[in-house]
């Protein structure tokens, strides 16, 4: 399921499980192409939680996880930093990056 959160609600939110990030603009033109993107990665991962960050309204946040750019995706297992990437991804890199991580 895919949800926009502030830093509040990630915290609650990243320490549990899969957990895919997507650290965003709304005025950035491959964060918008990302979230196309992330609408198919919710299909095939239905059990999986994406979690959106705004940066301009979680500037804290971001510079906690030192996520610097956008889009930044970090992908994190029971609050554990697994992979970060940065800049537009493909669904093929996305869905190889989960799969790793998953089980």
């Amino acid at each position: 399921m895919i949800q926009e959160v502030n830093a509040t609600e990630f915290k609650e939110k990243y320490g549990s499980g899969l957990v895919l990030s997507d650290f965003f603009s709304a005025t950035c033109g491959p964060c918008k192409m990302l979230g196309f993107v992330l609408k198919d990665i919710e299909k095939l991962f239905p059990e999986l939680s994406i979690l959106k960050v705004n940066f301009e309204a979680n500037p804290d946040l971001c510079k906690e996880f030192g996520v610097a750019g956008y889009p930044t995706i970090i992908l994190f297992k029971d609050g554990e930093e697994k992979k970060r990437l940065t800049g537009l991804q493909q669904k093929t890199a996305l869905v190889k990056l989960i799969e790793e991580f998953k089980s």
